[in-house]
């Protein structure tokens, strides 16, 4: 016997989208903390004891007076290990920080039905703002300055 079951649509939970991004703001203006002022870079080193387990690199592509656009990318991962990379768009004048690319994806919806040809998920644009902030914690919290001799 074939039960149908009906899903409650999935709807943006806008509070924890712009949570997300505030966070993740304060966690960039750590990082980077002179983005607004120069064209900047920064390398950031997560090690497990003597082990390096990948380097976070941040670079500033654009600067506009009230946003500025960064790429966050992994550096010298392990070989196994997927290797991300995102394009975030900084809001200076709102203090927040959004995912706007991922791959080769662009301008995320904030709902995508599902299933749909490219995969998404309902709530893509939020897991991936909210991996960004799992991210940047974890080098803010384990990280070093990354030496040059990698």
């Amino acid at each position: 016997m074939a039960v149908n079951v009906i899903r409650d649509r999935y709807r943006v939970d806008l509070v924890e989208l712009q949570t997300a991004c505030e966070a993740n703001y304060a966690r960039l203006m750590r990082l980077l903390p002179a983005m607004r002022e120069e064209p900047s870079a920064r390398r950031v080193a997560v090690s497990q004891g003597e082990k390096l387990l990948g380097v976070l690199a941040l670079d500033v592509l654009e600067n506009c007076p009230y946003t500025s656009t960064i790429r966050v990318r992994q550096e010298h991962s392990l070989p196994w290990l997927p290797v991300p990379a995102l394009e975030v768009r900084v809001y200076h004048d709102a203090r927040m920080a959004e995912v706007v690319g991922a791959e080769s994806s662009r301008r995320f919806r904030g709902v995508y039905p599902y299933p749909n040809a490219d995969m998404h998920q309902p709530d893509e644009k939020t897991q991936l703002n909210l991996f960004l902030g799992e991210w940047l914690s974890h080098c803010l919290a384990c990280g070093h300055e990354a030496e040059l001799q990698i």
